[in-house]
């Protein structure tokens, strides 16, 4: 079944004198957050805003050095949680759940664990408590290309899971990131999240890919056996981008979540 036409207001606030964007893709639902991981930016929801509409209205935010949010000093992991949490007082929402992919999983469950009493569920795709990045692929990324299918072409298989973060300015073709901070937010990612992870009060959902090469089968179900009982892992037949490898289901597991007592 095809996904359904959605329409988004991109909104901007400030925070600590830097500037953050984020994708209100509307309705009378209920809000979700949405937070993306390294290479991409909001609008890599938008597929999944359209499965979960009406009845879930999601709210994505370009984080930190993506999309049309400012670039940053920093990359740390309390930078990314307080941009979150300034996210949520904007809005002037109550308890929500929280949608993270990779970089956004860790910063939803940080921030799932950090303010409780904001995050009603959590749905963390495809990342650990334990992460251990890789940015040589970071490095190797074209800096500026002559034309949107020539950056394409130079990506190859990856051109896909990155097409919603390219960018046209004067110098070409290139991203909505910049190379070096990636590589900082990256290494900054790294590291033993286990004391976050662990502190989860709220109902979670694990999506892992079959095919990732982030998540370890046997690490996803250490994260479910020492996240307590309202914690279960769901893998889909996909890679680490599992919401763009098999939308539909994802679309359905996290709706069926959601939608849980």
């Amino acid at each position: 079944m095809p996904t359904p036409m959605i329409h988004f207001m991109r909104e901007f606030f400030m925070v600590g004198g830097r500037k953050l964007s984020y994708l209100d893709f509307g309705g009378p639902g209920e809000p979700l957050l949405a937070l993306h991981g390294h290479y991409n930016e909001a609008s890599a929801f938008a597929p999944l805003a359209g499965a979960l509409a009406p009845r879930w209205r999601v709210i994505a935010l370009d984080q930190r050095g993506h999309g049309e949010s400012d670039r940053a000093p920093g990359y740390e992991r309390d930078d990314y949680v307080a941009d979150v949490l300034a996210l949520h007082r904007h809005l002037g929402v109550g308890p929500v759940p929280v949608l993270g992919h990779s970089l956004g999983g860790v910063n939803a469950y940080q921030f799932a664990a950090r303010h409780p009493d904001e995050v009603s569920g959590l749905i963390v795709e495809d990342i650990g408590a334990v992460v251990d990045c890789d940015w040589s692929f970071t490095t190797r990324l074209p800096r500026t290309a002559p034309s949107r299918g020539a950056l394409s072409r130079a990506l190859g298989a990856a051109a896909p899971y990155l097409e919603c973060s390219f960018r046209q300015s004067d110098r070409g073709w290139g991203f909505s990131f910049g190379i070096e901070d990636t590589v900082a937010s990256q290494k900054a990612l790294c590291g033993d999240h286990w004391d976050d992870w662990t502190a989860l009060s709220c109902p979670a959902l694990l999506v892992r890919g079959t095919r990732s090469d982030e998540l370890t089968a046997g690490h996803a179900r250490d994260m479910v056996a020492r996240g307590g009982r309202r914690t279960r892992l769901v893998e889909l037949p996909a890679g680490h981008v599992v919401h763009h490898d098999a939308p539909e289901r994802f679309a359905a597991e996290v709706m069926a979540f959601l939608s849980g007592p």
